[in-house]
């Protein structure tokens, strides 16, 4: 395809020599002359490994040009990348002014060009830039609506400063963000010749992919650093810890736990994140990022609790006690905590949970509850139905595969806050449904 890349920058002329290679014809565009002259004299304006071969052959080949005309340069391809700098504002946010300028300047040129065109976000921008910003910028300066010979799609890229050229050549995924009914056809041809998976993903998906990415990086490197701090003051060779920690694919590196919902708890991780913080404490080492993992696991129940309190005091049913579906283990379950909540704000509350049985339990687990819910046999239920018939509002945990006919059968009418993703609330019928962060 004939692609005309804006911003001949780290992600710009990585993408330039890399889609030359594939094959498509490719103007870089940009502001700055001295680019525009390196560019086309094939000559990389950046350092990164195999990118100044890549950059001579494909000018060589006449796969490559570059220019500063934005109109020319649209009047010659199909599809625009936009792989302009988004830095941080003063406060903290993301200076959109490039792509401002860039997105208002490919509508003014696409205004008399005939036939259809692409514009495809390859910068860094939040969720909602392309619905409420880009697009809209776009329609205006072109003077017709997505869908109209117009077409837009974000496809975030995931390369590394020093291996990016092998990482555009052997991505784990291509992802292409694009408005609900539109299957990328364009994009998905544009990336055919490598061999990776392709996921299309509503807009603000594929926006916020690359963004919790790059903040899940920095979480891994500060729990790094901070525990191998710790580590180190204790005598232990802190990467070989790690390096046998990741020897685990199962839970330690692998998808597990990665799903957004109701806070942690149990006998466990908050036992042994305490532990862990009163090692530092003794050595005195500063480890500001694993103290805030338990404020920021209690902040999850407020916002669950606040989900809850702003449909008014009506009465609760609660579904799930133990911090994890299938046990009776109630020792620092967040569903304890929120019942407490609910309780101390004065809610009407009724509990269910099929394996919590208030006689059976004993030991630590029951000096747990006794202490914190000392009247919790009163507020337990034996149905679904009976914590339904005289709810308003159902907050569902953890629901068993046997519990759940009921469930569904008895929820009509309530307003339903689900901490767990069950597809069958999503797409029930007669509730007013309400996700926890989804």
């Amino acid at each position: 395809m004939r692609i005309s890349v804006f911003g001949i920058g780290y992600v710009g002329v990585v993408s330039c020599g890399c889609l030359a290679e594939l094959g498509h014809e490719v103007i870089g565009v940009d502001v700055t002359p001295e680019k525009v002259a390196l560019l086309a004299g094939g000559r990389s304006p950046i350092v990164e490994e195999e990118i100044d071969h890549l950059i001579a052959d494909a000018v060589a080949k006449g796969r490559l040009t570059a220019t500063a005309d934005v109109a020319d340069a649209v009047a010659r391809t199909e599809v625009s990348f936009i792989s302009v700098g988004t830095p941080s504002a003063a406060d903290g946010s993301v200076a959109l002014g490039a792509v401002d300028n860039v997105v208002a300047s490919i509508g003014r040129a696409l205004r008399d060009k005939p036939g259809s065109h692409a514009v495809v976000m390859r910068s860094t921008v939040p969720p909602g830039t392309g619905e409420d910003r880009v697009i809209p910028i776009l329609e205006q300066a072109a003077g017709r609506k997505i869908g109209d010979r117009l077409y837009y799609y974000s496809n975030p890229e995931f390369l590394r400063e020093g291996s990016s050229v092998k990482d555009f050549r052997a991505p784990p995924f291509t992802l292409i963000g694009a408005p609900e009914g539109d299957d990328a056809a364009m994009l998905r041809a544009i990336y055919a010749p490598i061999a990776a998976p392709v996921h299309v993903a509503p807009l603000r998906v594929a926006e916020s992919v690359k963004h919790i990415s790059n903040v899940y990086h920095a979480v891994k490197l500060a729990f790094a650093n901070e525990a191998g701090a710790i580590l180190s003051s204790y005598g232990v060779d802190a990467r070989e810890a790690f390096r046998l920690l990741c020897e685990d694919r199962v839970l330690n590196v692998s998808p597990a736990y990665l799903r957004p919902g109701f806070a942690f708890g149990g006998s466990c991780l908050p036992k042994d994140i305490r532990s862990f913080l009163a090692l530092a404490e003794d050595r005195n080492i500063a480890a500001p990022f694993l103290k805030n993992v338990l404020p920021s696991n209690i902040a999850n129940i407020d916002r669950t609790f606040e989900a809850i309190a702003r449909h008014g005091r009506q009465p609760v049913s609660l579904f799930g006690l133990a911090f994890k579906q299938g046990t009776d283990d109630l020792r620092e379950s967040p569903f304890v905590q929120l019942a407490e909540r609910l309780l101390g704000k004065g809610f009407d509350l009724r509990i269910y949970d099929r394996f919590v049985q208030v006689a059976r339990l004993m030991g630590s687990n029951r000096a747990y509850i006794e202490r914190e819910i000392p009247h919790l046999e009163r507020l337990m239920v034996i149905s679904p139905e009976a914590a339904l018939s005289s709810s308003r509002i159902a907050v569902i945990g953890h629901v068993s595969a046997e519990d759940r006919p009921a469930l569904l059968a008895a929820l009509s009418g309530h307003i339903v806050i689900d901490l767990a993703g069950i597809a069958e609330l999503r797409a029930h019928p007669g509730i007013d449904y309400h996700g926890l962060c989804w």
